[in-house]
């Protein structure tokens, strides 16, 4: 029990930090909302909003760094298990409207994987925080160009889809296919797109869909949805369309839209793209929240069973001392007494010595 203890507050220390990260990030996309608010109102002039731009690409950058946090241990915070090294790669470039360089592309390097922590008998919670699900903004969509209407496996394989493993039977036909999938554990909905009879992946919630085939087998691939090089999610087919983007996908393209002075863009496309970042950042801190809330009611319900579990070993199996010392000399004092009456009993004769 005092090892789920020792868990609980493991947990709990993470899950602090992380928050704090968190708010953090989310007080800053609060700033670049109400820059976005004000970039949309014509009463500011093309300068002004090139000035706010220039604030919303300083902001950006200071959420890289918050993306690529250490915990106090040196590894990284939000890179899933994949932690020796920075959870996200910049890439820069030269924008229209900046006088230098410029954030163009934030890609994640870090995995999906996260640790399952038991708290109590039987209970877990999930540890880690993978950056493409916390820094996620809209629900991706992956549409192959490949038609599949005719398609079926040639053999029993498995595909793995956000970490679910899906078996693949010789013979299932697309509908099958898209039947496994919407039943396994993956946080996907899969589709046949109605004019290319094509295989379509969309999120449930927002995050980066990750797809990879086995080591013997080519479903995946065969569907276009994949190809047979990279590691996830850097192995979408370049054929297969893609949709939705990360939170920094959302910012570059308001800080973009500033510089140009795009006022219609700044506030349709840009302005909600910024609002759905941000509550995806807010639902995942309020899931911390709730994940807080039931360790505390463990960690409590161990407080007061701990004691008493030691309790109840104690009386079963600890010695009372003071009772053993007296049952001793009882003892002692039994056996000296009966050693004196069978010396007094058995007298030694003459006749014992001449033996």
């Amino acid at each position: 029990m005092e090892r789920y203890t020792r868990n609980i507050d493991t947990v709990l220390g993470e899950n602090r930090v992380a928050e704090g990260y968190m708010k953090s990030a989310n007080d800053i996309l609060h700033r670049i909302r109400e820059l976005a608010v004000q970039g949309a109102n014509d009463t500011f002039t093309k300068e002004d909003k090139m000035i706010m731009g220039t604030e919303v690409n300083e902001l950006l950058n200071e959420l890289v760094s918050i993306a690529n946090a250490k915990t106090p241990d040196g590894t990284s915070m939000f890179s899933g298990d994949r932690t020796r090294s920075n959870a996200y790669r910049v890439l820069t470039g030269n924008v229209p409207g900046s006088t230098s360089n410029v954030i163009t592309s934030v890609e994640y390097r870090g995995s999906i994987n996260t640790n399952s922590i038991e708290v109590s008998d039987g209970s877990y919670v999930r540890s880690g925080f993978p950056g493409n699900q916390v820094f996620w903004a809209e629900h991706q969509q992956i549409i192959s160009d490949r038609n599949a209407a005719e398609y079926s496996a040639p053999a029993d394989t498995n595909i793995r889809i956000d970490n679910a493993v899906i078996n693949i039977t010789a013979g299932d036909n697309i509908y099958a296919i898209i039947s496994k999938i919407n039943n396994s554990d993956a946080a996907v909905k899969a589709s046949l797109d109605p004019v290319k009879n094509s295989l379509v992946l969309e999120t449930t919630t927002p995050h980066e869909i990750w797809m990879e085939d086995s080591t013997d087998g080519n479903v995946l691939k065969d569907l276009g949805l994949i190809t047979g090089k990279g590691r996830p999610p850097y192995n979408v087919n370049k054929d297969a369309v893609k949709g939705g983007g990360s939170l920094f996908d959302m910012i570059i393209n308001m800080r973009n839209q500033l510089y140009d002075g795009n006022t219609l863009n700044i506030g349709g496309a840009g302005l909600k793209g910024i609002t759905i970042a941000q509550n995806n950042l807010i639902g995942t801190i309020a899931r911390l929240g709730s994940t807080e809330e039931r360790l505390k009611k463990v960690q409590e319900r161990l407080t007061y069973e701990i004691p008493e579990v030691q309790d109840r070993n104690s009386k079963e199996t600890d010695l009372d001392m003071t009772k053993a010392i007296t049952d001793l000399k009882m003892l002692e004092y039994t056996h000296k007494a009966a050693l004196q009456t069978a010396g007094r009993i058995l007298q030694p004769t003459l006749l014992d010595f001449l033996r």
